[in-house]
């Protein structure tokens, strides 16, 4: 952190002309989504915002892009960050079908999944190819097509805004400030794709901010935005479209299934405190390896 008083009043400058511009131009692809039809073309560019207020942000200070740490990073943070939230996901199913809370998936569901997916040759044939060949694929090239969107976030959160706010922050102020920031930067998406209000505003809120933890900690380790590229990717891939077509809703699960549901936020949770504390006990914003 910045010591002197100068220097930290700048630092929240940069970060204040950062957040307007990210305000005003995601405000302009929160209209569309909410007005224009079909919705869906305009999440891609949303999703750029961060990215193109982080570059003009840079062009305003005089910084250059290449500060941004494009580097790749240590390899052991790239598995990782691909490793921990395909474990987080799994276990948030796995205590979904021990609980009850959703059902284990059918031959049916297995079928309708392979025909979604273009595999109707191959998941007539066995039910386990039929779950095991897409896993890989959207584990992989679906994990590839997802980055193309998760980078222009990652480009400005973890990119830009995690390393200014470092200035001014500790890595509990960092990781908490990021993620509420974060979290509310998609509440008209909420509001207008939610169902159950209240409830999907909690959960996203403790999700959201519970990997802005993970995703800071591993940000400074490795000292590239990479990392949280693909968690981020990942995460997206294997909560919104690996397991869900794999349970079956049962009267009640509405609540605890999807990347909204109440698992899911308590095993965050869990896994957002053990990377605060472990950022805590090594001093993250010093040491980076």
């Amino acid at each position: 952190m910045l010591k002197k008083v100068s220097e930290r009043t700048e630092a929240w400058k940069t970060i204040i002309i950062f957040l307007s511009i990210v305000t005003i131009t995601s405000a302009l692809f929160h209209y569309a989504i909410v007005n224009l039809y079909p919705s869906s073309i305009y999440i891609g560019g949303l999703m750029w915002c961060p990215a193109l207020a982080a570059i003009i942000t840079l062009k305003l200070k005089g910084r250059s892009i290449s500060s941004l740490n494009w580097n790749w990073g240590n390899w052991k943070y790239i598995r990782l960050s691909y490793l921990v939230p395909v474990l987080y996901v799994c276990i948030t199913y796995v205590l979904i079908w021990l609980f009850g809370l959703g059902g284990l998936p059918n031959g049916k569901m297995i079928l309708d999944w392979a025909k979604e997916l273009g595999l109707v040759g191959i998941g007539t044939l066995s039910p386990t190819f039929s779950v095991i060949v897409p896993v890989i694929l959207l584990g992989t090239v679906g994990v590839i097509r997802a980055m193309a969107t998760t980078l222009g976030e990652e480009i400005g959160w973890r990119g830009f805004f995690i390393y200014e706010l470092r200035k001014v922050l500790s890595f509990t102020g960092v990781s908490l400030f990021s993620g509420i920031v974060w979290a509310s930067w998609h509440w008209p998406l909420i509001v207008y794709y939610g169902g159950n209000i209240p409830l999907e505003f909690t959960t996203f809120f403790v999700v959201i901010i519970s990997m802005s933890f993970i995703m800071t900690y591993y940000t400074f380790k490795s000292n590239s935005l990479w990392p949280a590229v693909i968690f981020h990717a990942v995460s997206n891939v294997y909560v919104q479209k690996i397991f869900p077509p794999l349970t079956s809703k049962i009267e009640g699960s509405e609540y605890w299934l999807g990347e909204y549901g109440i698992m899911f936020a308590l095993v965050t949770f869990l896994f957002g405190i053990y990377f605060w504390r472990r950022g805590r006990k090594e001093n993250t914003l010093d040491n980076i390896d």
